[in-house]
């Protein structure tokens, strides 16, 4: 049964990674407890309509729903993006109340190979920190700059046990999920004072296509169907449920924290035969 409760018209969700997996889920829901949306994705041609069904999701809720197809990490297109979403705040009290970064693009090959060529570049790894770490920060000085995040907002990042264990080529990654942990730390320590929460969310091993790009994606959901205590996979509408309930105003003392959606799997380290209740 769903939890019933709205946001004020005034607020807004920033989402970065819109178009699909926990960022689109998570506008759609809250959309649907009245939040208005401002999705930012990157997409080719072939992926649009997957952007454009998120948009209209939204719409059929009731909110506003403006989306950008750029590059997240571009600072001119960032500054147009959150200039452009200051022109519909028509009101005081108007807030970013979400900001949510689920950006999932990052280069997966070892550090190490026996042939160079095979192993991660200096480019690679500083595009894999500063899409799935640095935009975390940059976007949220450029949200607060404007003044358009206030008292109430709730800031969030998507990570993974790969923030404190290894996976093979995914190295980069590991250490830009590590990276946006302590980022979330660090801006729940700055904007506390101003009554601005962080906190990460860490998903448990999730049927996505951004986990299906990850070499050993099928050994990593059976590990992960065998050991979880829920006795299946992480969902993206699991993901935007607790988010949802997180940006709720009752949750502003929770703050600097990575709180784990995924069922207690990570918790669990045995793998092996989960009894059937």
């Amino acid at each position: 049964m769903s939890v019933d409760y709205r946001f004020k018209k005034t607020d807004w969700a920033l989402i970065l990674g819109a178009s699909s997996g926990f960022g689109g889920t998570t506008a759609v829901e809250l959309a649907k407890h009245g939040m208005n949306i401002c999705g930012v994705h990157f997409d080719r041609a072939a992926t649009i309509p997957n952007a454009e069904k998120v948009k209209s999701d939204c719409e059929s809720h009731g909110v506003k729903a403006i989306f950008f197809n750029v590059n997240a990490t571009d600072a001119e297109k960032r500054k147009e993006i959150v200039d452009t979403l200051a022109k519909e705040f028509t009101s005081p009290e108007s807030n970013v109340r979400v900001l949510m970064h689920s950006l999932a693009f990052g280069s997966l090959k070892p550090f190490i190979a026996k042939d160079p060529k095979n192993q991660l570049t200096q480019a690679q790894i500083e595009m894999t920190m500063d899409v799935m770490a640095n935009a975390l920060v940059y976007w949220t000085q450029a949200v607060f700059n404007k003044g358009l995040m206030k008292k109430g907002a709730r800031i969030f990042t998507m990570t993974s046990s790969g923030g404190h264990s290894q996976f093979p080529d995914y190295g980069a990654v590991s250490a830009a999920k590590a990276a946006s942990e302590s980022y979330i730390r660090q801006l729940a320590l700055e904007l506390g004072p101003y009554g601005i929460t962080a906190n990460a969310v860490m998903a448990g091993v999730t049927d996505t296509a951004a986990l299906r790009k990850i070499p050993g994606n099928e050994r990593m959901i059976n590990i992960a169907l065998s050991k979880n205590p829920a006795l299946r996979l992480t969902t993206p509408d699991a993901v935007a449920k607790a988010i949802s309930l997180l940006a709720h105003e009752d949750a502003y003392f929770i703050s600097g924290n990575t709180i784990g959606v995924d069922g207690g799997e990570d918790v669990v380290e045995f793998v092996g035969e989960n009894p059937t209740p």
